[in-house]
C-alpha cells in the first residue's frame, strides 16, 4: 500500500508554514502601504486611482517576496554560504577577488530593485535633462552594468580590506571626498546637474536582499580563514563600500558620455530622436486648468443682498492697471470675477478600478524574463564556482533537491514581484507623489481629468505638509524593516549592551525620516541636490574621523537597512511623482540618496553620546 500522503494532508502540513511566511511579508509592507493611501483619502482628500490593480499588485508583491525570500534561502544562501567557506581555504587571493568581482556584478543584475530602476526614465523629458533622458534610456544598459560593476569593485575592496585589515576609516574618508569632488564639478554644468539624483540614488538600490547575504557570506568566510574569531563583526563595511563605488560608476559613466556628446541633442547622438510631446509643469497652476461650477441664481441672488463672498470662493481681476501703493494693491478700471472651484466629490475609490492600460499576461511573461534573466545566470556563476572549487579541494558536489526548489522559488518569486511592482506599487507610489504637490500648488490630480486648486492658502504651510508627510514615510517605513531589527540585535551584543537595539532602530528611522524630509523639501522648493548632499557627508566625514572603528562599522552600515525591496520602488516612484508635479522641477531622484546619509548621521551622533556616557561610568566605577 503506497505511503504517500495526499494532497489535502500536504496543503494542511504546508499551510501554517505558508501562511506565516506569507504573513511576515505583509507585515513588512502594510505600514508604508497604508500610510500612503490614508494620506491620500483623508489628507489630500483625494480617491485612489486603479484600486483594483493596487490591491491585486500588493497581494501579488507579499507572494513574490515569500517564495523570493524561501528561494534564497533554499537555493543562493546555501551556494554562497559553501562558497564563501570554501573558497578562502582553497584558493589564492586572485582568484577570491575575481570570484567577489563577478558575484557582485551578478548579485546587482539579480536585485529586484534594478527592474524599478530601469523603468524610471519613462517620464524624463529630454529636452530638460538631455543627459539623464539618455542615461536611462539609450543608455540602460550602460548604466546597470556599471552599477554592478561598481558593486563588484567595492567587494573586491572589502575582501582586500579583510585580508590586510585596514581601517573602514580610509576608504570611507577619501571615497566620499572624491564623490563630493565629483558632485561640486557636476552641479556647475547643467548638463550633467541632473544626473546628481540617478548616481547617488543607484548607491541606494544595489544594497538589497540578494547582494547583502551573498556578500556578507564571502566577507565572513574570509574572516574565518584569516583567523578573526569574532565573525559577528566581519560583515561590517563591505555594505557601505557596496552603497559609495556604483554612485562613483554612475559619475563616471555620465561625465564620459559627456565628454563623447552622444547623449540626447548632442552632436555625435545616434539614437532615434523621439518626437516627446513637451509636458511643462508650469501649466499645471494656469487658471485655465482648474474647473469651476455654474454659480446658481440663489447665490447670485444672495451675494446681492449680503456682498459677502463665500470662503470656498475665487476672487480674481481681470486685465485693469494695478499698482502698489504704500504696501496696498490699487487696482483700476478691472473687471472682479468670482468663481466657484470644483470639489471633488468625498469617496474613497475612483471609477477607474483597474489600469486598462497594463495587461496581466503580459506584464506576468516581460517579469517572468525579467526574473529568468537574473536569477539564472547568478545561479550557474555559483554552481560553477562551487563545483570548480570542491574539484580543486578533491571533493565532489553534492546537489540536493532543495537547491532546485530553491532556484525555481527565486524565480518565481522575483517574477511576481517586479508584476505586484508594476500593478500596485508603482501606481501608489507615483499617484501620491504626484498629488503631494496639491498641498501648496493648483495641479491636475493624478488620474484625473480636471483640475484642483491647492488645500491651504498658505504655500509656506502646504510645504510644511509636504516635508512632515515625508517624515512620517521615512520613519515608519524604516521601523517595519526586518533588517533593522538584526542590525540592532548585532549591534547591541558587538557593544556589550552600551548600544542598545530599540535606542539603534529609533535612530535609524529618524534619520531616514529626517532625509526623506529634506527630499521633499527640495522638490518642493527646486533647491540643487548638491546643496543638501555636500554640507552632511562634510559633517559624516568629520564624524567618522572622531568616531571609533566599531561604531564607524556599523553607521555607515546602518544606511543599507533602509533600501528594502518595498521601500525603493516606493519611494524612488514616489519621488519621481513628486518632481513630475511640482512646476520647474526636471525630476524626483534624490529622496534614496538623502534617506540613506541620514540614518549615518544620527547614529554616529548617538554612538559617540553613547561613547561619552560608557567612559563617564567607567571612570565612576574606577573612582
Amino acid at each position: 500500500m503506497s505511503s504517500t500522503p495526499s494532497f489535502s494532508t500536504s496543503l494542511t502540513i504546508l499551510w501554517p508554514y505558508v501562511r506565516e511566511n506569507f504573513l511576515d511579508q505583509v507585515k513588512s509592507i502594510w505600514f508604508i502601504v497604508a500610510y500612503l493611501a490614508l494620506f491620500q483619502l483623508f489628507i489630500l482628500q483625494l480617491p485612489l486611482v486603479y484600486v483594483g490593480s493596487i490591491i491585486a499588485g500588493i497581494a501579488i508583491v507579499a507572494f513574490g517576496l515569500m517564495f523570493f525570500m524561501e528561494g534564497l534561502r533554499l537555493g543562493l544562501m546555501p551556494l554562497g554560504e559553501t562558497i564563501g567557506a570554501i573558497l578562502p581555504r582553497n584558493a589564492a587571493l586572485w582568484a577570491v577577488l575575481a570570484f567577489a568581482f563577478l558575484l557582485g556584478i551578478g548579485a546587482t543584475f539579480a536585485e529586484p530593485a534594478i527592474a524599478v530602476l530601469r523603468s524610471a526614465g519613462a517620464g524624463v523629458q529630454p529636452e530638460a535633462a538631455p543627459l539623464l533622458y539618455s542615461m536611462l534610456n539609450d543608455f540602460a544598459s550602460q548604466l546597470v552594468l556599471v552599477v554592478g560593476v561598481g558593486v563588484g569593485c567595492a567587494v573586491m575592496l572589502g575582501i582586500l580590506r579583510f585580508y590586510y585589515q585596514w581601517s573602514l576609516k580610509w576608504l570611507i574618508l577619501p571615497g566620499v571626498s572624491l564623490l563630493l569632488i565629483l558632485t561640486l564639478i557636476a552641479q556647475n554644468n547643467p548638463v550633467l546637474q541632473p544626473v546628481l539624483g540617478l548616481a547617488w540614488d543607484c548607491g541606494a538600490v544595489t544594497t538589497g536582499p540578494v547582494t547583502v547575504p551573498l556578500v556578507l557570506a564571502l566577507g565572513i568566510g574570509v574572516c574565518r580563514v584569516m583567523g578573526d574569531g569574532d565573525t559577528s563583526n566581519a560583515g561590517f563595511g563591505i555594505v557601505t563600500l557596496a552603497s559609495l563605488f556604483p554612485i562613483l560608476a554612475v559619475l563616471l559613466l555620465s561625465f564620459g558620455h559627456y565628454t563623447a556628446k552622444d547623449y540626447y541633442g548632442a552632436e555625435n547622438y545616434k539614437g532615434e530622436v523621439r518626437q516627446v510631446q513637451q509636458i511643462s509643469n508650469d501649466a499645471q497652476v494656469n487658471e485655465d486648468l482648474i474647473s469651476y461650477e455654474p454659480i446658481s441664481e440663489q447665490e447670485y441672488q444672495e451675494f446681492l443682498t449680503t456682498g459677502v463672498i463665500p470662503e470656498d470662493y475665487r476672487l480674481r481681476f481681470e486685465a485693469g492697471d494695478h499698482e502698489l501703493i504704500d504696501g496696498r494693491i490699487s487696482v483700476d478700471q478691472s473687471a472682479m470675477v468670482i468663481e466657484k472651484p470644483v470639489v471633488f466629490e468625498r469617496q474613497f475609490f475612483a471609477s477607474q478600478r483597474w489600469d486598462s492600460s497594463v495587461s496581466p499576461g503580459q506584464a506576468f511573461a516581460e517579469s517572468a524574463i525579467t526574473a529568468v534573466r537574473a536569477i539564472v545566470p547568478l545561479c550557474l556563476f555559483l554552481w560553477f564556482s562551487l563545483w570548480l572549487v570542491l574539484r580543486l579541494a578533491g571533493e565532489k558536489l553534492r546537489v540536493s533537491s532543495e537547491l532546485g526548489i530553491g532556484i525555481l522559488f527565486s524565480v518565481l518569486g522575483m517574477a511576481l514581484f517586479v508584476l505586484g511592482i508594476t500593478l500596485g506599487l508603482t501606481p501608489l507610489g507615483s499617484q501620491l507623489g504626484g498629488n503631494i504637490p496639491i498641498t501648496f500648488t493648483d495641479l491636475i490630480p493624478w488620474g484625473m481629468d480636471r483640475g484642483a486648486s491647492a488645500l491651504f492658502n498658505s504655500e509656506t504651510l502646504g510645504k510644511l505638509v509636504a516635508i512632515i508627510f515625508g517624515f512620517f514615510l521615512g520613519y515608519g517605513a524604516t521601523l517595519a524593516e526586518p533588517a533593522l531589527n538584526a542590525l540592532g540585535a548585532t549591534v547591541e551584543k558587538i557593544t556589550v549592551g552600551a548600544f542598545r537595539k530599540a535606542l539603534l532602530m529609533q535612530s535609524v528611522a529618524i534619520g531616514v525620516g529626517l532625509g526623506i524630509a529634506v527630499g521633499v523639501l527640495k522638490i518642493a522648493y527646486n533647491i540643487p541636490l548638491a546643496w543638501l548632499l555636500i554640507p552632511p557627508y562634510l559633517l559624516l566625514l568629520v564624524l567618522t574621523w572622531i568616531s571609533s572603528e566599531e561604531f564607524v562599522n556599523f553607521g555607515w552600515d546602518s544606511a543599507g537597512v533602509t533600501t528594502g525591496p518595498i521601500t525603493v520602488p516606493l519611494v524612488l516612484a514616489m519621488g519621481l511623482g513628486i518632481g513630475g508635479a511640482v512646476p520647474g522641477v526636471t525630476d524626483g531622484f534624490g529622496l534614496l540618496a538623502l534617506a540613506s546619509v541620514g540614518p549615518i548621521i544620527t547614529v554616529l551622533l548617538v554612538g559617540l553620546i553613547v561613547s561619552r556616557t560608557s567612559k563617564i561610568q567607567e571612570n565612576e566605577v574606577s573612582l
